[in-house]
């Protein structure tokens, strides 16, 4: 080999190395920068200004054990490990309510910010903090500094800003409140889209048709101050509405069959202390939420004073984002929440006029507009401004060529509070409810029980006064019908100690007495899931303890989806069958492949949900498609949750009138569902018989940076699991939607409560807490409440 040759071999060598280097350096580069944004676990700080020295331990999973002599010491140390653990996290939930996500992730996230920017949350945030008491003010203000701090402390930015190419913004005290207003957007957002759905059911059927398609109540629901609920029945009318039985012109392939659309959540329930081994009351909590990576709870003990000279121990979940424990035990009182889906929301028909200029005519008058200009910031490109009007009752917004004022109780800041925190000292029931009461959240079902054996339900944050008259779950031609004010807490309805010795709530009718016209409904459940719970409680005898109560939460009986099987067997009959092989392995799977359960080996399963929802479609589909130009999440299942007991009614009695006319009779229209059913399943080549419903509802839970880049989403995600649950059973469970955590304690015997979660503690993939209890939650094995022993401790001194 030539001079050249042999030079040309020495370059190539060189290049490989350098190369190599190169590719190393930038893998050592990343992974400092990852390691670099891991939290401190040990050692000690100086922090000026605090009281006193406060000490954070951790178990092997990471849960936090925070302890000091003074509470707004506990409220910096909290801070701090909010930020260290979930600043990224915190930062989303705040710029989601205050429409501010487009700075992060670009253009992309402006639809959202320019909807929730409409309520302009950020300047209402602010109103609110000044509206607190100068002790809650300073609570927060700690809390704020000890956020910032744990921010600072890190060695690196947080990893996900690394890879957004963004710096983070430091917290401000008002951001708490931020995060309070993203949960009304979570818990309270769909009342618009409901509204507006109703609405043009309302103006595209006549009154008796309306009546009948949207039941006020089902044969499922379980109220807490009865055994059930008096069903009056609407008078089948002659004939359908002409929208009636058009179905979305789709390919079958493509529909969502086995969706969690009209899913809502949260199970909540408690044992009165005569019903309890142990004499105390046992109360249990699963929230069912959007699940990503991390968890929107954070859990965490909390040792602080309790003003008489002794130490309160608090245990629960946290929001990363607030200093106080949101649902759990003080060792008195235990409590926890589920959403009300009450009435707190009204459209508003807004009249305007080009001989009016700046003005809108509400409730019979001509008012002033006031208008606000809000700069959303966009990521790599131009800010965008943003013209918001505003008026006595609310926003105004533009829907189907119309414009209304969104008369929300969430834009009436001074109930915007923290008074959540004063949970921490009550020692009994009664100062519990009494507290929900004046509570500035969402409003929730609140069950409490406390040490004595006491059980109550009530309802926690604010509720609007109505005068009664106009339905205001549809859009109202006149302000006159909407809310004025809110109720006081001596008005707020209350169920205490009920003689079955429990109470249960799971997001359908809680009353069937007056004190139902106090709620109204904003989007009941059908109730299937809180008879289901109600009933399995019940059957836990006279004496129960807190394993048995948990597993209640895993209750995933198929008792709802059981009658819609029965129908799909009773017409594939052998005519049916006949010449029909599809029909017969549907009709096998049916029989063989049918556990009584939503499980995940099971295609019975999974075809007779299928069937439920093929229905709907069929016969809802072409209605669907017109609501939903109205707004997201509009149809249907929005107007009316209780839609399955229409179609079961209309198939049990067949009225002519109401059969589409593409199908001969009503067994036709059922079989071509069910047809239907089985092209979506078998759309991607899947045979039937592997189309179970795990196959489907397999987990897909991933950290928010996933989606920015895809990438890595094998290192920011879960396993894909399959999972047990649907969403007309206690065990709640879809791919990114589900148990947000499971807790069951008696207070006082703290030591024998039980508690899962998913994701784990943290959202850093390089964290050895990150999934940390992830595949205890999946498997549905009960994990002790309280922190293991102590592996790693962080000083704060003053």
């Amino acid at each position: 080999m030539g001079k050249a040759g042999r030079d040309a071999r020495r370059w190539a060598k060189r290049i490989v190395i350098g190369l190599a280097l190169l590719l190393a350096l930038v893998f050592l580069t990343a992974w400092y920068f990852l390691r670099g944004s891991l939290p401190l676990l040990d050692g000690r700080r100086t922090v000026p200004g605090l009281h006193g020295a406060v000490t954070v331990t951790r178990d092997a999973r990471g849960v936090p054990s925070i302890a000091g002599n003074h509470r707004e010491d506990v409220a910096y140390a909290t801070g701090f490990v909010h930020a260290q653990d979930r600043f990224f996290q915190m930062d989303l939930l705040r710029r989601m309510a205050a429409g501010e996500l487009a700075e992060l992730f670009g253009a992309k996230a402006l639809p959202l910010d320019r909807a929730h920017r409409l309520h302009r949350f950020r300047a209402r945030a602010a109103s609110a903090f000044l509206n607190l008491p100068a002790p809650e003010r300073q609570l927060l203000e700690r809390y704020t500094a000890g956020v910032n701090d744990g921010l600072n402390a890190l060695g690196t930015r947080p990893f996900e800003y690394g890879l957004l190419r963004m710096q983070p913004r430091a917290w401000s005290a008002h951001d708490t409140l931020l995060a309070i207003f993203a949960m009304y957007l979570d818990l309270q957002g769909n009342a618009t889209a409901r509204e507006l759905s109703r609405g043009w059911l309302r103006e595209n059927t006549d009154a008796a048709q309306l009546a009948f398609l949207l039941p006020t109540a089902s044969r499922w629901d379980a109220p807490l101050d009865a055994a059930d609920i008096p069903l009056p029945q609407a008078a089948l009318p002659a004939r359908a509405p002409a929208w009636w039985g058009q179905a979305a012109p789709s390919d079958p392939a493509l529909l969502a069959l086995d969706d969690m659309q009209s899913s809502i959540g949260s199970n909540n329930w408690a044992v009165a202390g005569g019903r309890s081994q142990g004499g105390g009351a046992i109360v249990s909590d699963d929230m069912h939420l959007g699940i990503k990576l991390p968890n929107t709870w954070y859990r965490a003990q909390l040792q602080v004073p309790d003003g008489n000279g002794s130490t309160r121990r608090l245990v629960g979940v946290s929001l990363p984002g607030a200093p106080f424990i949101i649902v759990g035990t003080n060792g008195h009182v235990a409590w926890a929440f589920t959403n009300s889906y009450g009435d707190y929301q009204d459209l508003v028909a807004a009249q305007l006029d080009a001989a009016h200029p700046g003005q809108v005519r509400l409730d019979g008058a001509w008012e002033k507009i006031t208008e606000h200009a809000e700069t959303i910031l966009v990521k790599d490109a131009p800010a965008e401004t943003l013209k918001v009007r505003d008026t006595s009752l609310g926003p105004l917004m533009e829907a189907g060529g119309r414009t209304y004022a969104v008369h929300w109780i969430a834009h009436e800041t001074a109930l915007v509070n923290v008074n959540l925190r004063k949970l921490e000292g009550a020692n009994t029931l009664d100062e519990a409810l009494a507290i929900a009461a004046t509570a500035g959240i969402p409003a929730q079902n609140f069950v409490a029980g406390d040490a004595a054996g006491n059980i109550g339900w009530t309802i926690a944050g604010p509720l609007p006064r109505r005068a009664g008259g106009a339905d205001a779950t549809f859009p109202l031609a006149d302000g006159a019908g909407s809310w004025r004010g809110w109720l006081t807490p001596p008005e707020y309805p209350r169920v205490l100690n009920p003689a079955g010795g429990q109470l249960v709530t799971a997001n359908s009718r809680q009353l069937a007495g007056p004190g139902a016209a106090l709620l109204g409904d904003g989007g009941f459940d059908l109730g299937a899931r809180t008879r289901q719970a109600r009933d399995a409680l019940a059957a836990l005898g006279p004496r129960t303890d807190e394993r048995a109560v948990y597993g209640v939460m895993l209750d995933d009986r198929a008792l709802f989806m059981a009658g819609w099987r029965d129908r799909a067997l009773a017409v594939l009959d052998q005519a049916a069958l006949a010449g029909q092989p599809k029909r017969a392995e549907t009709a096998r799977l049916l029989r063989d492949n049918w556990t009584g359960r939503a499980s995940p080996d099971s295609a019975g399963y999974r075809i007779a949900r299928g069937f439920m929802w093929s229905l709907y479609e069929l016969l809802y589909g072409g209605a669907n498609v017109r609501m939903q130009e109205l707004a997201g999440g509009a149809g249907a299942s929005a107007a009316e949750r209780r839609w399955p007991e229409v179609v079961a009614r209309l198939l049990d009695e067949q009225p002519a009138g109401w059969l589409p006319r593409q199908y001969g009779s009503w067994r036709a229209l059922q079989l071509a569902a069910l047809d239907r059913t089985v092209a979506a399943l078998e759309a991607d080549g899947t045979a039937l018989r592997d189309a179970t419903w795990g196959a489907r509802n397999r987990a897909a839970i991933a950290h928010p940076i996933a989606q920015a880049v895809p990438a890595l989403r094998q290192w920011l995600s879960t396993p894909a699991d399959p999972l047990p649950g649907d969403n007309h059973m206690p065990r709640v469970a879809g791919r990114t939607y589900g148990q947000s955590e499971r807790l069951t304690v008696s207070p006082g015997k703290e030591e024998q409560g039980v508690f899962n979660m998913p994701g784990g503690q943290s959202g850093h993939p390089l964290s050895p807490f990150f999934l940390a209890g992830h595949a205890d939650w999946v498997n549905g094995t009960p994990t002790p409440l309280l922190p293991g022993p102590v592996e790693h401790t962080l000083a704060f001194m003053p």
